[in-house]
């Protein structure tokens, strides 16, 4: 049956794509011709390939934390991401997170399926200085490593062709909804004011809540401590996490431009901030200095600031690193982990960091470092509707995605089984998945 639905899935995308040959797209969004700037242009091409390394690099990152016979699952389902969200994006998730706005909800897809109309010589209404195409694609970058980051919370127990189904699901029903909301000029969280600068909502929120239901769904592993098998792939992955970070916040500028510059300044010094928090207070703890737990922090604040970055100075942002690092570890070892096994606490980073960042962007936004906040700053220049607005996104997000991920697993369950069964969970996924070991 699985072989008969793959070969209906790949003929159908054959014919699709053929057929999309004769379509003449009708784009109602303001695409029109326009002179574009080079030094944007090159800029947006290069962060666009520093965002597509962050999802290789979480791979190294979740591979090195989970027992050595599951390391090559862990990190296939990062690449498999970069290969289904592609196709995926292309042929309808782009104009359901960018087309012409139904409601402010989601985009209609139909102007732009297998990417037409998604061109070279226009460009999207809000980067006026790059080909649309080169926007769609480093959106697409943002797609994809989105639902990588949920796979930390069910690794060593998800079957792997029930995770491709949920991605795609995840993709079409929350991923791309939260992309329309938040970054369309059209969307409900947008035309209200709520600011998210490279997807402290659209990624990191949604992932946390996502692994959150997903740890609840598919239940505890049969053995939930196990030595990490590469302390050196984590750090190897922070690494490349944090170079591809520069691309995911500086990119998100649209253009090579001050604000690039200052986005660049403040995801360094929130990183660097955050990872020094979380292994003082290990220390303070009675823990030792660990080099995980300094990979980490660096990650948590480099999620924190996500939605800050283009909004906030660099004293606020070193400011979010060290909060969203404190908040993260008290969390971390207050997790019911005997009750909720989130195998390498996505929901405690992603989840809990993007909150925070997306709060405390309603804290400190400021109009002197982006003229675009207006004269809605943060809470501290004494005008407190960003703040309420962003609390209110914070509170819908956290409810739509959760409920909605939950909802996600359950149906995906009963078409597949989600979860390995013991014998093969015992064996390791890397074998009883992929017939490969390291």
């Amino acid at each position: 049956m699985r072989k008969i639905i793959l070969s209906v899935i790949l003929i159908t995308i054959l014919v699709l794509t053929f057929i999309s040959n004769f379509i003449i797209a009708d784009n109602p969004i303001p695409a029109e011709a326009v002179k574009f700037d080079t030094g944007d242009t090159a800029w947006m091409i290069v962060a666009t390939a520093f965002v597509l390394l962050m999802t290789p690099g979480l791979g190294f990152f979740y591979g090195g934390m989970v027992g050595k016979k599951n390391v090559i699952s862990t990190m296939l389902q990062s690449f498999m991401a970069m290969v289904i969200v592609t196709i995926l994006w292309t042929v309808v998730a782009f104009g359901l997170a960018f087309g012409p706005t139904i409601g402010g909800i989601i985009g209609n897809p139909s102007y732009n399926l297998f990417f037409e109309g998604v061109g070279t010589n226009t460009a999207w209404s809000l980067a006026p200085t790059i080909p649309f195409i080169l926007f769609a694609l480093f959106q697409a970058k943002f797609a994809i490593i989105t639902p990588a980051l949920i796979t930390g919370a069910f690794a060593e127990r998800i079957r792997f062709w029930a995770y491709l189904l949920f991605m795609v699901l995840f993709i079409i029903l929350i991923y791309a909804p939260l992309a329309h909301m938040t970054w369309h000029p059209d969307g409900v969280f947008f035309k209200m004011g709520v600011l998210d600068f490279a997807g402290g909502t659209v990624v990191h929120m949604s992932a946390g809540w996502a692994a959150l239901a997903g740890a609840i769904f598919l239940g505890k592993r049969k053995v939930q401590k196990s030595n990490p098998a590469r302390i050196t792939y984590v750090l190897l992955g922070t690494g490349l996490l944090w170079f591809g970070w520069f691309g995911f916040n500086a990119g998100s500028a649209l253009g090579a431009n001050g604000l690039a510059a200052q986005a660049l300044g403040t995801t360094t010094v929130a990183a660097a901030a955050a990872a020094m928090a979380w292994v003082f207070l290990d220390k303070i703890l009675g823990h030792k200095l660990s080099a995980l737990g300094a990979c980490i922090g660096a990650v948590v604040g480099l999620v924190a600031i996500t939605p800050a970055a283009g909004f906030v100075s660099i004293s606020h942002a070193i400011f979010i690193g060290l909060f969203s690092a404190i908040v993260s570890n008290i969390v971390v070892s207050k997790f019911p982990k005997g009750k909720i096994d989130d195998a390498l606490d996505v929901f405690a980073c992603h989840g809990v960091g993007g909150m925070v960042g997306m709060l405390l962007t309603g804290v400190f936004a400021s109009k002197a470092i982006n003229p675009a906040v207006g004269d809605n700053q943060g809470l501290i220049f004494g005008t407190p509707t960003l703040f309420i607005n962003q609390l209110t996104a914070l509170v819908i997000v956290s409810i739509f995605a959760f409920v909605a991920s939950y909802a996600l697993f359950f149906i995906v369950n009963k078409i597949t089984p989600l979860r390995v069964s013991e014998e093969k969970e015992e064996l390791g996924l890397d074998i009883s998945q992929h017939g490969e070991f390291l």
